[in-house]
C-alpha cells in the first residue's frame, strides 16, 4: 500500500502542478507534511533547502528523497517514476495540438488564472517554513539568517549554494 500512496502522492502533486518545479512544492509537501505525515514541516524545509543547492529539478530531488526515507530504494524509484509520468504522458498525448492551442484565448486565460494560485499557495508555504524556523530556533536567529540571506543573494548576488552551505555553517556553530 505504500508504494501506491507515494506512486498517488507524487503523480498528483505533478499533474496540478502546473508550471514546472515551484507550484509543485506546496502540492509535494501538502501530501508529505499533511496528508500522510511522512515528514514534518520543519524536515520538509530543510529537505527542500538542501534539494535547491543541488542541481536538477527540484520535483525529482523531492520524490528521490521522500521516496528512499519512506520506503528505500523501490519507493524513491516508484516516487521519481510518478514524478516524471506526467509530463511524459502529457508531450506524447498533447505534442502534436501544441501549436493549434498556443494562442487560444482560453489557453491563455487558463495560464493567467493559475498564477495567482500558485502565489498563495507559495505564500503559505514561506509563512508556515518561517513560523516552524521561529518555533525552533527564535525571533532573533530567524531574523539573523533572513535579513544576511537576503543580503547574501539580493544585494551581493552572492550564488543561492554558498549562502545555504553558510547557513548550515552558522546553524552548526550558532545555534547546534
Amino acid at each position: 500500500m505504500i508504494y501506491f500512496q507515494l506512486f498517488w502522492a507524487f503523480f498528483i502533486s505533478n499533474i496540478l502542478g502546473y508550471g514546472g518545479g515551484p507550484p509543485s512544492i506546496p502540492l509535494i509537501q501538502n501530501e508529505v507534511v499533511d496528508h500522510y505525515k511522512w515528514m514534518s514541516v520543519k524536515e520538509f524545509g530543510e529537505m527542500l533547502a538542501v534539494g535547491n543547492a543541488l542541481p536538477s529539478p527540484i520535483a525529482t530531488k523531492l520524490a528521490g528523497y521522500v521516496g528512499y526515507q519512506v520506503a528505500g530504494v523501490p519507493g524513491a524509484t516508484i516516487a521519481l517514476f510518478a514524478t516524471v509520468a506526467p509530463t511524459a504522458i502529457a508531450m506524447i498525448l498533447l505534442l502534436q495540438f501544441i501549436n493549434i492551442f498556443r494562442s487560444a484565448p482560453q489557453v491563455k486565460a487558463m495560464t493567467q488564472s493559475v498564477r495567482p494560485m500558485v502565489t498563495v499557495l507559495l505564500g503559505t508555504m514561506t509563512y508556515q517554513f518561517i513560523m516552524g524556523a521561529v518555533e525552533g530556533i527564535g525571533w532573533m536567529q530567524t531574523i539573523i539568517l533572513s535579513v544576511a540571506s537576503y543580503l547574501l543573494l539580493e544585494a551581493w548576488k552572492v550564488h543561492p549554494a554558498i549562502v545555504i552551505v553558510a547557513a548550515m555553517v552558522y546553524g552548526y556553530i550558532f545555534i547546534g
